[in-house]
């Protein structure tokens, strides 16, 4: 009589294969990824889970002193310490994503090595890890925020909040992304594991963190709107504060350039999971 087998498992795979049915079959795996990315990331630490409040907090902090006392940088004219905490904490939740998936294959090496399940659980159950230290940071951001309301201050709450899980997804796409197309690189190339912190810091400079686009002059503005991360910052900022500018044709084009980013992420992750064992 002849077998029925639940799995085939074999080399054979599509140039885009991302085995969404597989995955969610192995879906107490992702939540099991995840609740161990918690877990190692804040073993014997004092303040633990805390990190996810004081990183954001510290951050900010010293921007509003460095950049907005110090350097004097216009802030659309709402309180520096929000326009400062909203960059944040797109900024985190996006330059997590692609450092928690950055490091896929070379973290993951022994277990890849012992026993099959599908890769991609791996680089989703870090964007699940981001996107829950997203959620704490940002209910912290609008806690500032309402406080400041009722301060009297001169922000107000627009229609475009109503774009910020689009937003929030559009930032994870284009973040693992990134960070799968790093993870499958460093398999040969480890100094990129080197460049990807620096590379992260440079990029925030070229985007509205700590910059008001609005202050930019018609140039500068496009030239900052062509990077995929800006256009998503200034949207949310101008959703939650009411200030800066709406520019709707580059997130649309942010958009495309994230799903293309994706796509080739995968390609090449699936190419190179048949054989990295041999490199790393």
């Amino acid at each position: 009589m002849a077998k029925k087998w639940t799995a085939i498992i074999d080399s054979d795979h599509k140039l885009v294969d991302l085995k969404l049915k597989e995955v969610w079959m192995y879906k107490d795996l992702v939540w099991l990824f995840v609740k161990r990315d918690f877990t190692t990331r804040y073993k014997q630490t004092i303040l633990g889970p805390l990190w996810f409040i004081v990183q954001p907090l510290f951050v900010t902090i010293v921007q509003t002193v460095v950049f907005g006392n110090m350097a004097g940088l216009p802030t659309d004219g709402i309180p520096q310490f929000l326009f400062y905490m909203s960059g944040n904490v797109a900024w985190l939740y996006f330059s997590t994503c692609v450092t928690s998936t950055a490091n896929t294959f070379v973290s993951n090496a022994r277990l890849f090595g012992k026993i099959y399940f599908p890769r991609m659980t791996s680089p989703i159950a870090s964007a699940i890890s981001a996107f829950i230290n997203f959620i704490i940071q940002f209910f912290i951001f609008l806690g500032f925020l309402f406080v400041f309301m009722a301060r009297g201050s001169d922000i107000h709450i627009t229609w475009a909040a109503a774009l910020t899980p689009l937003l929030i997804l559009n930032l994870a796409i284009l973040g693992t992304g990134f960070g799968i197309i790093i993870s499958s690189l460093t398999t040969k190339y480890r100094d990129l594991q080197v460049l990807v912190g620096f590379g992260l810091q440079l990029w925030m400079y070229f985007s509205p963190v700590i910059i008001s686009a609005s202050s930019l002059s018609p140039k500068m503005y496009t030239l900052m709107m062509c990077n995929p991360v800006s256009p998503v910052i200034e949207l949310m900022r101008y959703g939650w504060l009411g200030a800066g500018t709406t520019p709707l044709l580059f997130w649309g084009i942010s958009w495309i350039v994230s799903v293309i980013v994706l796509l080739f992420g995968i390609i090449l992750f699936n190419k190179v999971e048949r054989t990295f064992m041999d490199t790393v």
